[in-house]
């Protein structure tokens, strides 16, 4: 009987398996194309007078000429100071969507009851609106004399901020904003899966809901806590138009994603904002395999 349920299981694997090709197949192949097509144009040449991008398809006639220089900045140079800004904006930006996120998130998925229907589309709401948009309105709210700073003399407190002269946490408070949505939501899968046996069991053994909570609650929606990081922090290090809309740009404020627009738009350097885009890749890699080293070392401590 057992041997039976086995086959009918690897059986069931298999079709599912056949299903799953096709789309595994095309999310691998354009992802390995589009990477390649940035290797191209890092690693090739522009035209003199257009500005446009000469991409060097052939592996053999790539000129890493560009790259290296690109590097120099990065470690030596200009860049190295917008990509320690970058990481410390993300950084901020993340703690931010955690102390935002994670009680809107245990709240949704622990004690909502009857009203989980009604935060959850609440929740989506900000999907239905273009992110643009959403940049936009801020930047009305942020005049000085707009909502936030009328709703800051409410409270006796000095009125007359200028919150959009280049100021970083007018950034971080954008990325916050906008980002925020993309954490709550993965991170409410995981807080809802969690067995509520184990809450149970905490409080039997003599627990007060607070303790429960650190020793039950928390060690198991780290997973959930990591998958939301990440799905929050990847876009925020490509993000531009969060700084180019809430502080026009200013210097003080760029991140990596500007500089990747202020060669590719402004001063027609493909190959420099096509290199700066695989450094930060190559960043962004290394974070992804400790995320996913991790997830799979949790895994197997789970099923043993």
């Amino acid at each position: 009987m057992t041997a039976t349920l086995q086959r009918e299981s690897r059986s069931r694997t298999r079709v599912w398996s056949v299903f799953a090709l096709p789309g595994i197949g095309w999310l691998i192949g354009f992802f390995l194309i589009s990477v390649y097509a940035v290797m191209a144009v890092a690693f090739g040449s522009a035209d003199p007078f257009l500005k446009t991008a000469i991409p060097a398809w052939n592996p053999l006639e790539w000129d890493f000429t560009t790259m290296s220089d690109v590097l120099d900045e990065v470690f030596t140079g200009y860049l190295r100071k917008v990509f320690v800004r970058t990481f410390a904006f993300v950084g901020l930006a993340l703690v931010g969507c955690i102390a935002i996120g994670y009680p809107v998130a245990y709240y949704a998925a622990r004690k909502a009851g009857r009203r989980k229907g009604l935060l959850l589309a609440a929740l989506v709401l900000p999907f239905w609106i273009s992110y643009l948009m959403r940049m936009l309105a801020w930047t009305n709210l942020l005049q000085p004399d707009g909502l936030v700073n009328q709703f800051i003399g409410w409270f006796g407190l000095p009125d007359d901020r200028t919150w959009l002269d280049g100021e970083w946490h007018t950034v971080v408070i954008g990325l916050i904003y906008g980002y925020v949505p993309f954490f709550i939501l993965p991170l409410y899968s995981t807080l809802e899966r969690i067995d509520g046996r184990f809450i149970e069991a905490g409080r039997d053994l003599g627990a007060s809901s607070f303790q429960t909570f650190l020793r039950v609650t928390l060690p198991l929606s780290v997973p959930g806590l990591m998958a939301a990081s990440v799905v929050t922090i990847l876009p925020m290090f490509g993000d531009y138009y969060t700084n180019s809309y809430l502080t026009s740009g200013s210097p003080k404020t760029e991140m990596v994603g500007n500089q990747v627009e202020y060669y590719l738009r402004i001063v027609g350097q493909p190959q420099r904002g096509a290199s700066l885009v695989l450094v930060l890749m190559a960043m962004l890699f290394v974070l992804m395999v400790y995320y996913m080293v991790t997830t799979i070392r949790q895994q197997k401590a789970a099923d043993r």
